[in-house]
């Protein structure tokens, strides 16, 4: 997939980056941007490197909550929380952005390359404001990280050190005056210490996907009148797409529907527009 230059004036960038306190003077982008620049909804999810099980299952859990709900996901490819941020936004067919500290003519880290690949193929975007061959220089992260809460309209910690790296893309949040929420944790846990901090400094608590959706002003309810089609079987595989379950195999495992039947209602759904194709098997509500 080709690597595409803009200037910060460029019409195909979002208004979001143009805002920021020391705009990229360029971005590079390997993917589609064209969800940002119809508004869809952007959550910044981040977090440790290091993450715990309690930090992959909360993460998990949130990012699909929201996701469903029909929110994209932008994390900087990293190992632990946003690669598990990237990973679940997939999962629930959901679009997500990676900002990389690098050019983008190499992944980094070089293990989430798999994950890079499915991001773009998937209909997302890996985003950079340095040229091919720039390696990851230390400086370069904390920089990404003002572009990772510059493209949302919210960020969420869902698990951080005290001191992090985390921290700094909740302070340019702060300074871009973008909404901060954080995941209560474990009083006992150092990588708990972060998140309770951020809340007890004013960022919005969050124990549910329906906390993000508030503070983000969308309607949680928003997809329940979606849940009903025209018959039975239509309603059956609406109720499993709007719970996570997107494969088309495992659409038609679970419907337990025969396969002419089932062909013919995912037919009939996408026609009335109540789900689309994501490429690949994947299916979304519309």
């Amino acid at each position: 997939m080709k690597i595409k230059k803009h200037k910060l004036e460029s019409k195909l960038l979002p208004q979001s980056l143009l805002n920021i306190p020391d705009p990229p003077k360029q971005v590079y982008v390997k993917g589609d941007l064209s969800h940002v620049m119809d508004h869809k909804p952007l959550l910044a999810v981040v977090g440790s490197r290091k993450v715990s099980t309690y930090g992959r299952e909360v993460t998990q859990k949130l990012v699909k909550g929201v996701v469903n709900k029909g929110v994209g996901i932008v994390s900087g490819l990293a190992l632990g929380v946003d690669g598990v941020a990237h990973t679940s936004a997939l999962e629930a067919g959901g679009y997500t952005i990676a900002v990389m500290p690098c050019g983008l003519d190499k992944v980094y880290p070089q293990s989430h390359f798999q994950l890079a690949s499915k991001i773009t193929s998937s209909g997302g975007a890996l985003v950079s404001e340095y040229d091919d061959g720039t390696p990851p220089l230390r400086q370069n992260f904390i920089a990404r990280n003002r572009l990772v809460a510059g493209l949302a309209d919210a960020i969420l910690v869902t698990e951080a050190a005290a001191k992090s790296g985390t921290m700094h893309t909740a302070a340019f949040a702060l300074d871009q005056g973008k909404t901060v929420l954080a995941v209560p944790g474990n009083i006992t846990s150092d990588l708990s210490q972060g998140t309770n901090n951020l809340i007890k400094s004013g960022a919005i608590p969050v124990t549910c996907a329906e906390d993000i959706l508030l503070a983000m002003g969308i309607d949680h309810k928003l997809t329940q009148q979606e849940i009903f089609g025209d018959n039975p079987d239509e309603s059956i595989i609406l109720k499993l797409i709007s719970e996570g379950v997107r494969d088309i195999h495992e659409l038609q495992k679970q419907s337990k529907l025969e396969a002419s039947k089932f062909n013919q209602s995912l037919g009939m759904l996408e026609i009335s527009g109540k789900i689309k194709s994501q490429g690949g098997g994947q299916w979304t509500l519309g």
